[in-house]
């Protein structure tokens, strides 16, 4: 068919797919069968455990790092390599556990497949797994049944299907036969049913138009398995820090190893040199520190109802300069409340504590009580739109149950997408709801104060001024009227009086106002992106402070990508967006350098949450198929959680840069001591020692800042910047500067120490590794203070400053000092350290003064 399904005939699909109304023969079954495959979605080869664990090591750090175990290994020195291998193993499992689950998009996809199907063949109707279906099968849908695939609509009665998990529509779409326009987004084809969506009440039948992944949502699992895993900034640093890393390593190495041995320095010293030099540029717990940081902010963030599937999505927060959100059960309760009455003129706001229930009228009696008759169910289950009339009617007053007992239902005339109304006959008195513009049709009286009058035209002017005002703001409208002495239900749609109007709306999550306020504080752009029409869309943004300027699916599919990305950020609300529309907004955002995090509940969002730079799914109401294709899942549903967990993500890069700014500065001074001292003929430290600096100062106080609290002004400042990088020019300053002063002094006392000895002394060794030690513990909180962190407001980092104090005391005063080579020193020793520590502090904090004025 040229044409889509949805715009032609039932008569011209059925004949296009060269089926009938009794279905088809069992042989065209197996031929097509052949022709067109399964009725499934085909999967994707995803990641295996082992595939999992072995991408940890696919970092240039970590490959520098095995080189340098190897070489230890070569030289003799398989202490250094083991501790070297802890590290890189440390590393890896820490990253495979958390993303062991990821890439399981496709698998969730297949669940959402019906198991069996309803079906007419060879003139009989049977039941059949549905994943025999072909195109031009004839299925039978009752209420309950999740559809089996996209099929074009030849009968309907009542039928509403709930389709929220493919297009985001919130309450679900009532179905005709009715062909529609061809460009009629997804959300509004009434004609259509489609694959993996829920009947919720009503039946139909349709014609097969669409199997397996010929379906909508096989197109979406063709899109996600064609889409590659994003990277975040921080991950792209790394790997270019271990090149940087690497290359500085081999001309170091290229230029100290061939001057050694023209000294006459043997091989294997030699060798033991360029190893020390290797061990001294690598930040060995560096991979390990963010991993594990990261893992303490996922932990924080489960407490807050985040729950983050892959780490360095917690880092990639910091960067978003653009939210695109959900609107329902996101910004809203994702339920229908009656908020407004209307009764002939008078406007009564219904007050969610059922407030003001003593003093309502007769008429907005009358009105609750229609609501809570002609109604077919219950607070437990059924339509929301009923239950919410039922709801309010409970909250003013009304015992549905007493009511309903003593107003037995003698007649009905049940609801239809066709008449767009109910009724109901109770005795001698029917009643009637449905659409504003039917029921009011129906009607020549109107209830007022003083009882019934003729619905003039000056009346039914203000009803429909009162219907349009009532949408502005995003009400979901129903009427409600009577007639008395009904000759039976047939009689119910003629000489009604009309009573009143019930609006009704799923509110705003009271704290998502103020998130959104703070979001934008931030510098954090707030996008809605739905399947609602654009009046109930543009009323809710309005109302919480996102904005008002709408675009509709329909304008998108007629912009090319380059209008789009001109248009897209001046856009506050997407409305009526289908799958496609929503990556396409994405793309545009990020062609114009944005950093997205993009919110998702449905099957159609997976796509746009997995090329998203941070993909946000529903934990409550969203499908496993969103879950798995997110980085984060929102185990609460609500907006005010993404708020907290961006203002926990820039805590936790502001950690990261302290951490990195403390193990670079050290080991910048590490490499410049090794390179300096070797040029005099002094290894003043090993391997073994230079390893137990950085474990000792870069692992348990490294990993204790990610427990640093957040500043106060972490949501006052704009999204960092992720082109200028982790390590930009404050950093670089504050790491060059801290280097240069520990690199002067530790080269002073080494040569203090040695007293003209013509050999590295024990006794120098010792006194070096230890004031080295001690300088960092002095560094980091001289960085805690750049970053504005209260000394003392970090118990955890007062422990592992105190643990590592006397870890480093332990390898001086007790055996373990023949492993590092280290002898016990005297009190005036520990005078000469305390000079050391009094010379460097003034001058730390000096370089990080002017670092803060240089960021400011």
């Amino acid at each position: 068919m040229s044409e889509g399904p949805h715009e032609l005939s039932a008569e011209r699909v059925v004949d296009a797919l060269e089926s009938r109304s009794d279905g088809l023969t069992h042989d065209e079954v197996r031929r097509r069968l052949e022709e067109h495959g399964e009725n499934d979605i085909v999967q994707g080869g995803g990641r295996s455990p082992v595939d999992i664990f072995v991408a940890q090591f696919d970092s240039v750090l970590i490959w520098v790092l095995l080189a340098a175990a190897v070489l230890s290994i070569w030289a003799g020195h398989a202490v250094d390599a083991i501790l070297i291998a802890i590290i890189v193993v440390a590393n890896g499992v820490f990253g495979f556990v958390q993303d062991y689950r990821a890439e399981r998009s496709l698998e969730s996809l297949r669940e959402l497949a019906a198991p069996t199907a309803t079906v007419r063949r060879d003139g009989e109707t049977r039941e059949i797994d549905a994943i025999e279906l072909v195109p031009g099968d004839v299925v039978v849908l009752r209420g309950g049944d999740v559809v089996p695939a996209d099929g074009r609509l030849l009968e309907t009665t009542d039928l509403e299907v709930d389709e929220a998990a493919l297009t985001g529509e919130s309450v679900p779409v009532s179905k005709s036969t009715a062909p529609v326009a061809s460009e009629t987004p997804l959300a509004e084809r009434e004609s259509m049913v489609y694959k993996g969506t829920s009947v919720t009440r009503g039946k139909g039948i349709a014609v097969v138009t669409g199997t397996g992944m010929e379906t909508e949502v096989g197109e979406i699992a063709r899109e996600l398995a064609a889409t590659e895993e994003t990277r975040t900034p921080l991950q792209d640093e790394l790997d270019e820090l271990g090149r940087n890393l690497g290359i500085g390593v081999l001309v170091l190495s290229s230029l100290v190893v061939p001057l050694l041995l023209f000294r006459g320095t043997a091989a294997i010293p030699a060798a033991l040199t360029a190893v020390s030099l290797a061990v001294a540029a690598i930040p060995e717990g560096l991979p390990a520190v963010v991993t594990l940081t990261l893992a303490l902010g996922v932990r924080q963030m489960a407490e807050e109802n985040a729950l983050v599937r892959r780490l360095p999505a917690v880092e990639a927060l910091g960067a978003v300069d653009v939210v695109c959100t959900d609107k329902t059960g996101t910004l809203t309760k994702g339920q229908m409340t009656v908020s407004r009455l209307w009764v002939n003129d008078t406007v009564v706001d219904v007050d969610s504590s059922g407030a003001g229930a003593n003093e309502r009228t007769e008429r907005e009696e009358l009105l609750l009580r229609i609501g809570a008759l002609c109604n077919d169910s219950t607070l437990e289950d059924g339509d929301p739109t009923e239950q919410a009339l039922l709801e309010v009617a409970g909250r003013h007053g009304i015992d549905v149950e007493t009511l309903r007992s003593e107003n037995p239902r003698s007649g009905e005339v049940p609801f239809s997408s066709e008449r767009k109304w109910m009724g109901t006959v109770h005795g001698d008195v029917g009643y009637v709801k449905g659409a504003p513009e039917v029921v009011v049709s129906n009607c020549d009286r109107v209830l007022t104060a003083g009882g019934p009058k003729p619905l003039t035209g000056d009346r039914r002017d203000r009803i429909e001024t009162t219907v349009e005002e009532f949408g502005d703001d995003a009400l979901r409208l129903l009427a409600m009227a009577y007639r008395e002495e009904p000759l039976d239900s047939d009689d119910l749609a003629d000489g009604l009086t009309f009573v009143g109007l019930t609006g009704m709306i799923d509110p705003p999550r009271e704290e998502v106002a103020d998130a959104i306020a703070v979001t934008k504080r931030a510098g954090i752009g707030v996008k809605m992106v739905t399947g609602d029409n654009v009046r109930t869309a543009r009323a809710i943004a309005d109302s919480l402070g996102i904005g008002t300027a709408v675009l509709e699916g329909g304008e998108i599919e007629r912009m090319d990508d380059e209008t789009l990305r001109d248009r897209v950020a001046s856009v506050d609300v997407f409305a009526r967006t289908s799958p496609e529309h929503k990556v396409r907004i994405l793309q545009a955002l990020q062609k114009r350098g944005n950093d997205v995090a993009m919110t998702g509940d449905g099957v159609n969002d997976a796509p746009a949450l997995k090329n998203a730079d941070v993909g946000v799914a529903m934990g409550i109401r969203g499908t496993d198929v969103a879950r798995q294709a997110s980085d984060i899942v929102l185990l609460d549903d609500d907006y005010a959680t993404i708020e907290r967990a961006v203002e926990r993500g820039r805590a936790i890069f502001d950690n990261i840069w302290k951490f990195v700014a403390y193990l670079l500065s050290a080991n910048v001074a590490e490499v410049a001591l090794v390179f300096l001292a070797s040029l005099y003929g002094y290894l003043i430290l090993p391997a073994v020692q230079l390893l137990w600096i950085n474990l000792l100062t870069d692992g348990l106080p490294a990993l204790a800042l990610g427990a640093d609290p957040e500043s106060g002004d972490v949501m006052d400042r704009p999204p960092r910047d992720p082109d200028r990088g982790i390590i930009g020019r404050p950093m670089l300053g504050l790491i060059a500067g801290i280097g240069a002063v520990t690199t002067v002094v530790t080269l002073a006392l080494t040569f203090y120490t040695l007293e003209g000895a013509a050999e590295v002394t024990a006794y120098a060794m010792t006194m070096v590794f230890t004031a080295f030690v001690f300088l960092e513990f002095v560094k980091l909180y001289v960085i805690r203070w750049l970053r504005e962190t209260p000394t003392l407001s970090n118990p955890w980092l007062t422990a592992a400053v105190a643990a590592s104090i006397v870890l480093q005391l332990a390898v001086l005063y007790t055996p373990l000092n023949r492993y590092f080579g280290t002898v016990p020193l005297e009190p005036s020793d520990w005078g000469v350290i305390g000079v050391v520590l009094a010379v460097c502090l003034p001058a730390y904090v000096a370089i990080a003064s002017l670092v803060r004025r240089i960021e400011r």
